[in-house]
């Protein structure tokens, strides 16, 4: 319980210091400019204590030898405004005058992608120098790169998704379009939208300009009618975002049931006394589903079959729910020819696969959406399990988590390791959200192992050349190796490289797998559910 506590202050105490942003003396420019901060804006602009921040990990511990860059420099989140379900996506000018790192593009993007696949209109603060130049070459031509930024602009435009932009400082060069691209366009005295800066203008055409006059607000308002809104400041501005979503009509709504929220019967705080990291100590999934599911109520699916995976039927937040979660707790299992035998917990077996497979596709068949507990090692491998048929079982659940259209969300609780990580619904397979508790830990697999692996195959190459290492210098190549190998499954370096969508306080797990559904009920759009070839 201490243990868990522990992780949990450390990651409030380093997102803390990742909100100070550029720091002091950078926060004390922008105000000097008459500007506030990204995350004094927000907050004057979302109703009070409903901005639920996504991605404050982002370039965590990247870009040390350019001073880093906090959340990527940009703030990104689900927030409500004059009630409504927004997503913020904010440039942080404190960071490196919110110019785009790499990270800062995919940060954004992924912001986006949230916005598209949930139907989340979406509000875009600009206050950015434009691209880190640098670092222009990994931020400026691909898929995932600034210019598929201004694609998704569009994307969401055509698909009837919201977009309010508000210039609010500098917006240069390709950046520049983002906000023209956006249903609303606001503008703050001062800021300034152009192509080229006055700068750049002199040095290619030889035209001496001022900024204002070039790209400033009363320009854009009065001659080239750029923008909708000229607006004096930013809490003018701000204010003027709350007066234009007031307004807003309502959209069909998606077809998940929600019932009125019941309270868990069992206090959350309880997950910590509960939760147990270590092997030799396995717990019961089912008292963390009993602490996050409303009035702790869950239906069982095929409660006696393949006992290592839990499936059933729950809400949260008053939504119902599918659950597919890892069982840490050996469980007794009998075979065709009526042997039986101990199955380890957080392993996948052939039983237990099919039975997911089964139920993904049955949630899919009802509307329910899925909600994915990983707590797994991988999929059970020897000959009894590649008898038995493991491969296909595991093949058939991969199918079904992979032509899902129901929403997917995944929390990481423990370990997430090789293909049980894609079984369960990992990143690659297209989950609405990605949140991890402290204690999650994500790789192809656990660090003694790997390092074993790793530590095992270098001995051979260095003996191949001749080189034989005594005792000792294994021991240290091991531990040199497992320790690195323990700082990559880290949550925070996934979440630093937006793998993970935020690491949550496990006592917080229902009120952010709550925020993620009702985003996912924005989309009423569930395309028709298909399979294709299932190995049978």
């Amino acid at each position: 319980m201490r243990f868990l506590a522990d992780l949990m202050s450390q990651v409030r105490n380093e997102s803390e210091k990742i909100c100070e942003g550029g720091g002091g003396k950078a926060i004390e420019n922008q105000h000097s400019k008459g500007r506030l901060t990204a995350r004094e804006r927000i907050e004057m602009l979302v109703d009070p204590k409903t901005f639920f921040e996504l991605g404050i990990y982002a370039a965590h511990g990247m870009y040390g030898e350019w001073g880093g860059a906090a959340a990527a420099g940009v703030i990104t989140g689900l927030a409500r405004v004059q009630t409504r379900l927004v997503m913020i996506i904010a440039n942080d000018a404190t960071v490196k005058a919110g110019a785009f790192f790499p990270m800062t593009s995919k940060k954004v993007i992924r912001a986006q992608n949230i916005a598209i696949e949930n139907r989340i209109p979406t509000i875009y603060l600009v206050d950015s120098a434009g691209v880190f130049l640098p670092l222009q070459e990994d931020v400026f031509p691909d898929t995932d790169d600034f210019g598929r930024v201004f694609r998704n602009n569009a994307v969401m435009s055509a698909l009837g998704i919201p977009q309010i932009a508000a210039i609010m400082g500098m917006c240069v060069a390709g950046g520049g379009y983002l906000p023209v691209m956006c249903d609303h366009v606001l503008m703050t005295d001062g800021s300034g939208l152009f192509l080229a800066g006055p700068a750049l203008v002199q040095a290619a055409i030889g035209q001496k300009v001022s900024a204002e006059d070039l790209g400033g607000a009363a320009m854009h308002a009065g001659i080239s009618g750029t923008v909708d809104f000229r607006e004096p400041d930013d809490p003018a501005c701000l204010a003027r975002i709350r007066s234009i979503i007031e307004k807003w009509g309502y959209r069909r709504q998606s077809p998940w049931d929600r019932k009125k929220p019941v309270e868990p019967a069992l206090a959350a705080e309880e997950i910590y006394g509960v939760y147990d990291s270590s092997s030799a100590r396995p717990y019961d999934m089912k008292e963390i589903l009993a602490r996050v599911l409303d009035g702790s109520r869950f239906d069982e699916y095929k409660a006696e079959y393949g006992k290592t995976l839990i499936c059933g039927y729950g809400r949260i937040g008053g939504f119902a729910v599918g659950i597919v979660a890892n069982q840490k707790l050996h469980a007794q299992q009998t075979d065709h020819e009526g042997h039986k035998r101990i199955e380890f917990g957080g392993v996948i077996y052939t039983e237990s696969a099919e039975k997911a497979a089964r139920f993904i596709m049955d949630c899919n068949q009802n509307l329910i959406p899925l909600i994915f507990f990983h707590d797994v090692n991988g999929f059970m491998v020897g000959r009894d399990a590649e008898w038995s048929g493991i491969i296909k079982a595991g093949a058939k659940m991969v199918n079904a988590v992979s032509n899902s259209v129901v929403p997917k969300i995944t929390v990481i609780v423990g370990g997430s390791f090789g293909a049980g990580h894609y079984a369960m619904c990992g990143k690659a397979f297209d989950p609405r959200f990605v949140f991890a508790w402290p204690t999650a830990r994500y790789a192809v697999m656990g660090g003694d192992a790997a390092a074993g692996t790793l530590v095992e195959i270098k001995v051979k190459q260095l003996e191949r050349g001749g080189t034989k290492l005594s005792d000792e210098d294994k021991k240290e190549l091991y531990e040199s190796t497992k320790r690195t190998y323990d700082e990559q499954t880290d949550p925070r370096y996934g979440a630093a490289r937006l793998w993970i969508d935020k690491i949550i306080d496990p006592i917080e797990t229902r009120e952010a797998i709550t925020q993620a559904l009702e985003a996912a009920a924005l989309n009423p759009d569930v395309p028709e559910f298909k399979v294709g070839v299932l190995q049978t």
